[in-house]
């Protein structure tokens, strides 16, 4: 079964052309998958059943992994089942009845726009890491990308002039916009920052840590963990939050789904809609509290 899998992989990056982490990802939940197989002795995929594969959910189920990592597994399984099924490796697909288990929703955690304001003000500007940290929160926030394509942002992708940059993911790429005050700080950043920063040393990257190399994504966790708590924000923060309060104060404000769509990089317009449902809650909340409070 191990041959499948590495001719799967190769057939992901080929042919699908499937991200970096997407590969990685359906690599572990296989060889996870295979390796229980091979302790059932089964090691042909011809051998695998529904019944067995089954009893491997049950198995996850049993060690208490969470309901989401479960679906993810089931999704690698039924792409790489489905895949030897067309090449007609197996004459059924064993997993194509497989039922993930229900996944609990969990509601985004979305800052106010006062949140977002006090915690975009704590970078004070007194020092290079400070004026760097100020130009990442204010891009994120303006942008709603990814911490990964934030970290990962070279100095070609950024536009100032004209205020956008450019997200690439394999073969697609994306423009977004942002505002003045972003390109302020992207603009103090670049002239009395970043040089300092790299000590030196060469980069293509836009942002560098204070050694100089790429930041890492938990590198930028701490960061905005460390301004989270100096602006008295009790929520558990993340680098994500900012884009979810990103795309929520938009739609809040009036902004088509569908721009926030393509600015958010998102493929399925369903995920874009979820933050229309939360938008329209606390809507909902606020007329309710304003119309009934005796004392407003």
């Amino acid at each position: 079964m191990e041959a499948e899998i590495r001719e799967f992989m190769e057939y992901l990056s080929q042919e699908r052309q499937a991200s970096k982490n997407t590969q990685m990802s359906y690599r572990r939940d296989l060889d996870q998958m295979e390796g229980y197989l091979r302790e059932q002795g089964i090691v042909e995929t011809k051998k695998v059943t529904r019944t067995v594969l089954n009893s491997y959910i049950l198995y996850l189920e049993n060690q208490g992994r969470a309901a989401t990592t479960i679906s993810r597994m089931m999704a690698s399984m039924k792409a790489f089942f489905h895949y030897e099924f067309r090449q007609g490796k197996i004459s059924r697909d064993p997993a194509e009845l497989l039922k993930a288990p229900k996944v609990e929703k969990k509601v985004p955690t979305i800052l106010s726009v006062e949140e977002v304001t006090s915690l975009l003000n704590q970078p004070d500007g007194s020092s290079p890491k400070e004026i760097r940290d100020k130009a990442m929160l204010e891009l994120l926030y303006a942008t709603g990308i990814r911490v990964s394509e934030l970290i990962g942002l070279q100095l070609e992708d950024l536009n100032l002039p004209i205020g956008f940059i450019t997200c690439r993911d394999q073969n697609k790429e994306r423009t977004v916009p942002f505002g003045k005050i972003t390109k302020q700080a992207l603009e103090q950043y670049l002239d009395q920052a970043r040089s300092i920063l790299l000590k030196g040393k060469e980069s293509a990257l836009l942002f560098v840590n204070c050694s100089g190399t790429s930041m890492s994504r938990q590198g930028f966790w701490k960061i905005i963990k460390h301004y989270g708590a100096k602006a008295g924000i009790t929520a558990d923060i993340t680098p994500h939050t900012l884009r979810h309060s990103f795309a929520a104060h938009l739609i809040s404000n009036g902004a088509d789904l569908r721009a926030v769509q393509s600015m958010m990089g998102h493929s399925d317009m369903a995920t874009t809609q979820a933050y229309t449902a939360y938008v329209q809650k606390e809507d909902l909340v606020r007329a309710a509290y304003h119309t009934a409070h005796p004392r407003q």
